[in-house]
Parts: structure tokens; sequence; C-alpha cells
């Protein structure tokens, strides 16, 4: 992508910035974005805000129209990717703590996003800042996935809480809410069962989790990876349960960005957390400007 967007500012600092111009000019834009796992209508977005900011900027008059270009292009970014709301989600920890009740999240994704390992980087990240957790194994249906949690819950020292393979999921989010309580637990961590999009019964045992448990954060993983296919993920689910905010996973291992320009703009709830890597350390708050100026880095 930062090739594209190179590409576009120096035509758009050696050109006189007609309607006509500018048009074509962010045509090409469009077409960068999309190449880069942008979403069709975030980058007709994108393009749209730019526009409004080119034509009531008049770029020629700066002494480097380059450099005008690229700060509107940054603060047309910005604004698509939202504020970081990474002190809410601690803020809602704390408040719970001190009402005596346990924050209640509810982790949900398709196989492969690396749900489980960040629901370990959370809890670790918790334990860090001195909170107590537990971990409830909701995922009863894949093979191997409550050995996983409890294996995470081993190394991290916090208790996992299980039923059998093909039990009620929703019943041991329930006991794990109810152990949390009785316990003086800080945080309650709920694994689900990765769904596929379409796979109607799991996705309607997921809400069915999501009716019992009544979460305080029902939080989507995703793969920065999958590009379009993450802002198709976060719709669907979406459609299924209340969404309340977005962990991008493996963004170390994404070079194009696209997928984090797109998947809060589209679904309208904020990314929290980016996943950096396979350590447990390797959780980072999201912060925009992160993003942006790695994508307009050396553009």
């Amino acid at each position: 992508m930062k090739m594209g967007l190179k590409e576009f500012l120096e035509k758009a600092s050696r050109t006189d910035l007609d309607d006509k111009t500018i048009g074509r000019l962010l045509e090409e834009l469009k077409i960068t974005l999309l190449q880069n796992d942008v979403a069709y209508p975030v980058a007709e977005d994108i393009c749209l805000k730019l526009k409004i900011k080119l034509e009531q900027t008049q770029i020629k008059r700066f002494s480097d129209p380059k450099k005008a270009g690229k700060k509107l292009l940054r603060e047309v970014l910005l604004e698509t990717l939202g504020r970081s709301t990474v002190n809410e989600f601690f803020d809602l920890v704390e408040n719970k703590r001190l009402d005596r009740e346990p924050a209640v999240m509810v982790f949900i994704g398709i196989n492969g996003t690396g749900k489980t390992t960040t629901i370990a980087k959370i809890a670790h990240l918790l334990l860090s800042r001195g909170y107590t957790t537990v971990l409830a194994c909701s995922d009863t249906y894949r093979t191997g996935s409550i050995e996983q949690i409890e294996e995470h819950a081993k190394r991290l020292g916090v208790k996992a809480i299980k039923h059998k393979y093909g039990s009620d999921a929703a019943a041991v989010a329930y006991d794990t809410i109810n152990h949390a309580r009785a316990q003086g637990i800080d945080v309650v961590l709920i694994d689900t069962a990765g769904r596929m999009q379409t796979n109607k019964n799991l996705l309607d045992e997921m809400a069915k989790i999501v009716r019992i448990a009544k979460p305080d954060l029902t939080i989507l993983i995703v793969d920065a990876l999958t590009g379009n296919d993450a802002v198709e993920q976060a719709l669907t689910f979406s459609k299924s349960v209340p969404i309340d905010g977005i962990i991008l996973t493996k963004l170390d291992a994404d070079a194009k960005g696209g997928s984090a320009i797109s998947v809060s703009h589209i679904t309208k709830k904020p990314v929290i957390f980016i996943g950096t890597g396979q350590d447990y350390k390797d959780l980072t708050p999201f912060e925009p400007t992160y993003i942006v100026d790695r994508i307009l880095e050396e553009s």
C-alpha cells in the first residue's frame, strides 16, 4: 500500500487539482486501497472524505504540496480508524471489581484466528495488572480445545472450568461465572467454539452463551491476514450477537494494513488490541496512529 499511496501523493503534488484531476487521482487511490484489502465501501468513504478536504484546501499554495497532501490523507485515515478504547477496557474491569462483581468477557471468532491464544494473552495482561482471572472452556465442540485452554491456564497459574466434550457450552460459562462470584475472582474469560459463518447451529449456540452469560464485553477475534474476509466475518457475527469490540491478530505479519482500516469502520465497533506475535506479551493496545504511520511510512 505504501508504494500506491506514495504514487498518489507524488501525482497530487505536481498537478493542478481541478475537479477532473481530483476525480482521476482518487479513482487510482481507490484501486490501490482495494488491492490492499480495504473493503470497497471503506475505500469509497476514504476517497470521498479526502476529496472534500482537497477541495477545501488549495494545496498548490503550500510550499510543499506533497507534505500537505500527506497530512490530509493521514487525517482521513485516522478518522476512519477511530480512537483507542483500551482505557475504557481497563476502566470496565476496575469498576466491576469495585462493585465486587466479575467482569465477564466472551470471545468469538472462527477457527484459526488465534482466539484461544489471544484469551491467554488477555489473562496474562490482566494478571500483570493485579487482576485475578478464570477461564471457561465453553468450546465443547472442537477436539483438543479443552486441553488447549487447560494448558494455558496451567502456564498462567489460573483455573479453567470445564465440562465434557459435547456438553452444553452455555452451562460451562454459567458455572464459571458462579465460581468467579464465589471466589471473588475479578475477570471471567469465556472461550467459544470457532464458528464458520455459515454454521447456523454453532451460531445459535454462541448466541445462547451470550444470552446466559450476559457478558460485559463480547469480543470478536479476527485474523488480519484474511483481508476482506475479516470484514465478512465481523458482519456475520454481529448479526447473531452484539459485538462490543474487536481484536486483530497476526498484525505483525500483515504488510497491507487494509483489514485494520476496514473492520472497525464497517462494524462501527472499536479495535481494542492487536496481536503482534505468539508470546503472551505480544498483545498491544490498539493505537490508530501506529497503523496510519505504518501505512504512510516512506510514502
